[in-house]
């Protein structure tokens, strides 16, 4: 007996993504998964926006590679796009695939921007995805 197949739109929801979330995405290359892409258009029922839109946003979906910039930088990027309870999925080759970034550096990063980060899951054959969320500060509470 085969395995059930997963739905379509199971990476999607394994992100959290629900219908009608606006979700950006930055980062964009060849080496994206296609399907995931698919998956979350098909999830959410919104097309991705690309990372130059001036709208709020409930998801960030960033695609990064070792040897794309500063971590650092790109997610403090990432951030202002957000809304309030919006949070970033940073997605990173996985282990021994090329371009491969160290979780390390993806701790000291999202500390630099302020960030935390709260999961981790596979997302595809290639991709491992992290969230990450933005500290609440503790005035903030009334």
């Amino acid at each position: 007996m085969s395995p059930t197949p997963p739905s379509a739109t199971g990476s999607a929801e394994r992100l959290g993504l629900k219908p009608g979330m606006i979700v950006m995405e930055s980062g964009y290359d060849d080496d994206v998964d296609e399907q995931l892409r698919d998956d979350i258009a098909e999830h959410t029922g919104e097309d991705l926006l690309a990372d130059d839109t001036d709208e709020v946003v409930d998801v960030v979906l960033l695609w990064f590679r070792d040897g794309d910039g500063d971590l650092a930088d790109t997610l403090v990027d990432s951030i202002s796009p957000l809304a309030d309870d919006g949070y970033i999925w940073l997605l990173t080759p996985k282990r021994g695939r090329d371009d491969f970034v160290e979780p390390s550096d993806i701790a000291e990063a999202a500390s630099i921007a302020g960030l935390s980060q709260t999961s981790i899951t596979t997302v595809g054959q290639d991709w491992s995805a992290a969230r990450l969320v933005g500290r609440r500060s503790s005035g903030a509470k009334r």
